[in-house]
């Protein structure tokens, strides 16, 4: 067929036809010219579409079971050669390359092969070259060609064509979706060959001595030197990096001098003081029983005073940004104990776990309450240090397995109500736990994970002498807890913000 040697080109080989015509369709309305190879070829030409097939412009017909169609020079070369660099455009010139602007490809259905239980062949022959090498290529070369490699990005790409935005800012955010797919295709094809499914999402598997029970193998995946350098003590296990985890998240809320103490991801201790000294002391009185075995963390230098009250007590890890030599020599008195350096290292934005036969994921709760998201829905309003109070709470709150109730005073934890199935269960426990350490519940603050469904909880609160509460709100009854604390003088406010932890 006669083509117009100076029209742009658009390319299209893919597996996936859907929605293939109306793409077309847009590019031909812009002065595309198309290429194209085989059943892709067939499929466009049946819909009214004029197409230069790949194999007059290359002069070779697809070869070894349609294994190479596209791996030519003249295809590569038209799609990699640099429009403003005129030895590439000599070069194309002498060898008879024709510019190639437009890249619709997709790739053979490699994991959906794999899934389907296919033979070992079978699912081989879905390891797709070509394709893989037109995305890369288009890719790389974005400044001057426009990859568009999936079939759900067709109808953004027509709005592209139509709106004219086909722009260098355009192509380079297709090229990065373009790298996206390419790098986990290919992850899943090394993941199959390798017979190790587990690296997919985080790469490098380090393995630990057993998981969370001795019967149960387990690794962890992921760069740990990034995140800390250890001291002394024996190796991380399972269960120390899911506490140690927990302690980094929940100390990366508090900018004050803290220290805490974790055991089963959840904070039995926590205060805020001026010193290091004084900020693990109160943290231990929050719970000194629970403290045993447990996981401790300052956001501070740890000075000799404070590792020498450390000592006194038995615990598997402990994690700050920095020690003093005498700090140092106190603490490895401890043949196991685990010292760590906590380091600068960028936090994931997303959270992964397995569920049923896949995986679950998330954004992380990066969300943190502040004095900006504070509603006042009471006529008493919270004292200055009850606001204190109120915000220190939240971030343990946020923090600490749902259900919640979370009890401080003076920036010290005074009891929490851990992981319960109802709200005033989890009241109650914290309750019970304060008093058992011998806290004057007089003066404290209570926050909630989540809304007060019924006013029940406030009750119980201000029979304790508990007078401000912080929770999210939400409630269709939300109504009843705020004529309560109305009633008896309480202050109540809401963040919006609600912070489950399951």
């Amino acid at each position: 067929m006669s083509h117009n040697s100076e029209a742009p080109r658009a390319l299209i080989s893919v597996f996936y036809k859907d929605h293939l015509n109306e793409l077309a369709k847009a590019l031909v309305a812009k002065g595309y010219q198309l290429l194209s190879t085989g059943g892709t070829r067939q499929f466009l030409e049946d819909h009214g579409h004029q197409v230069e097939a790949v194999e007059d412009l290359t002069g070779y017909p697809s070869i070894l079971g349609g294994r190479v169609k596209t791996l030519h020079p003249k295809v590569f070369g038209g799609i990699l050669g640099r429009r403003s660099l005129s030895s590439d455009q000599t070069e194309m010139q002498e060898f008879g390359l024709p510019n190639i602007d437009v890249v619709v490809v997709d790739l053979y259905p490699f994991e959906e092969t794999l899934a389907s239980g296919a033979e070992h062949q079978d699912i081989i022959e879905k390891i797709d070259i070509g394709g893989i090498s037109l995305i890369r290529a288009a890719a790389k070369n974005y400044q001057d060609c426009w990859i568009i490699p999936s079939r759900d990005l067709y109808q953004d790409a027509i709005e592209v064509l139509e709106k004219g935005e086909q722009n260098i800012e355009t192509r380079k955010r297709y090229a990065a979706e373009a790298f996206r797919i390419s790098s986990q295709y290919d992850t899943h094809i090394q993941a199959y060959l390798s017979g190790d499914y587990q690296n997919l999402i985080l790469g490098k598997a380090n393995g630990l001595r057993y998981g969370e029970n001795p019967h149960q193998k387990g690794t962890f995946y992921g760069k740990m030197e990034e995140v800390f350098e250890q001291l002394h003590g024996k190796a991380l296990s399972y269960n120390n990096l899911l506490d140690a985890d927990a302690a980094v998240n929940l100390l990366d809320e508090f900018e004050d001098c803290t220290v805490a103490v974790l055991k089963h991801n959840n904070a039995c201790g926590i205060a805020s003081r001026p010193s290091v000294l004084e900020a693990w002391q109160d943290a231990l009185a929050g719970d000194p029983v629970s403290a045993f075995g447990g996981v401790l963390i300052s956001n501070r230098e740890i000075d000799a005073a404070t590792a020498e009250e450390m000592h006194k007590i038995f615990f598997e890890i402990v994690i700050a940004p920095s020690y003093s030599a005498e700090a140092l020599e106190i603490l490895k008195q401890k043949k196991n104990r685990i010292i760590l350096i906590l380091k600068d290292f960028d936090r994931p934005k997303m959270q992964y776990r397995t569920l049923l036969n896949g995986i679950l994921a998330q954004e992380k709760d990066h969300h943190t309450d502040s004095r900006a998201d504070l509603k006042n829905v009471t006529k008493a309003q919270a004292s200055e240090q009850e606001i204190e109070d109120l915000l220190f709470a939240s971030k343990i709150c946020k923090h600490t397995k749902s259900n919640t109730i979370i009890l401080a005073k003076n920036k010290q934890l005074i009891a929490g109500g851990t992981g319960q199935t109802s709200r005033v269960d989890a009241l109650r426990q914290a309750i019970v736990k304060a008093k058992a350490f011998k806290f004057d519940l007089q003066g404290a603050v209570m926050a909630s994970d989540a809304f007060f469904p019924f006013p029940d909880c406030v009750e119980i609160a201000n029979e304790e002498g508990i007078k401000a509460v912080i929770q999210p709100g939400g409630s269709i009854k939300d109504q009843l807890s705020i004529d309560f604390c109305d009633e008896h003088q309480m202050k109540m406010v809401f963040t919006g913000v609600r912070h489950f932890k399951h």
